[in-house]
């Protein structure tokens, strides 16, 4: 079985995020960036899918300018075979994104195609769907566990309720939630190692795919402080302070 695993550079989790003064983008100068957390899962879950015997090759592919090949470098420490970079300093919308991601999929065709549910600096959630619309195949989403059955694939996935169970037919679309593993630290060795994988940079032109932007972002704000937090001596003085909100609240 070949599995391509779709990964994105993002500001890491561990940094606060920064708006930038003129209010057009997150600022992403000097910052400290890494893999999406969603997206290392699915990097994880392929690669123990691998060592399982369940996985013959795994390539990963990301999309964006040239210094990503640093989060390509960190899956293939973490046991990815080959990577793949499109090369673009363009900020993408999730629909061209899918768009490309259609166009390697073509050239690769693999049987399970794996995804973070999201990133987490745009949250939009939009792309395995779009390339499972595009490309015609079954997805599961939101996956907390992945297992192969016979000619297929189980998905355990969170749902609003609780959790769901999906049998789907390869080839196929999976998007991973962070239930769904513990990703690896990538050892010395195989971090050189990673080096001497094969990594092949394209430029995004020769994938001939109409990136143009359809939405335009008038603004990016942080979100407002949050008022700090109130000590109160005893009941009856939480009682009057929240008698006084009420009042508030009702000549409002």
């Amino acid at each position: 079985m070949k599995i391509l695993v779709a990964i994105k550079r993002v500001v890491d989790h561990n940094v606060r995020i920064r708006v930038r003064p003129d209010g057009t983008g997150v600022e992403t100068t000097g910052m400290r960036l890494s893999m999406n957390p969603f997206c290392k899962r699915a990097v994880e879950a392929a690669v123990q899918l691998a060592e399982a015997g369940q996985g013959d090759e795994i390539v990963v592919v990301s999309i964006g300018p040239k210094s990503a090949i640093d989060v390509i470098l960190t899956a293939l420490a973490m046991g990815v075979h080959r990577g793949i970079l499109v090369e673009t300093d363009e900020n993408l919308e999730t629909l061209a994104i899918a768009k490309l991601l259609v166009k390697i999929l073509d050239e690769e065709q693999p049987d399970l195609v794996l995804l973070g549910k999201q990133a987490v600096d745009d949250d939009s959630n939009h792309v395995g769907q779009m390339l499972a619309a595009l490309t015609n195949r079954p997805q599961a989403t939101f996956a907390s566990e992945i297992r192969l059955i016979g000619q297929g694939i189980e998905v355990t996935r969170e749902i609003d309720s609780g959790r769901e169970s999906l049998a789907l037919p390869l080839p196929a679309i999976v998007t991973s939630d962070l239930r769904l593993n513990t990703p690896r630290n990538a050892a010395l060795p195989m971090v050189m190692k990673a080096r001497s994988k094969p990594l092949a940079i394209r430029p995004v032109a020769e994938f001939g795919v109409d990136l143009s932007p359809r939405l335009i972002i008038e603004k990016i704000s942080p979100p407002a402080e949050r008022v700090a937090g109130r000590t109160v001596s005893s009941v009856a003085e939480l009682a009057a302070f929240i008698a006084g909100d009420v009042s508030q609240m009702e000549a409002l």
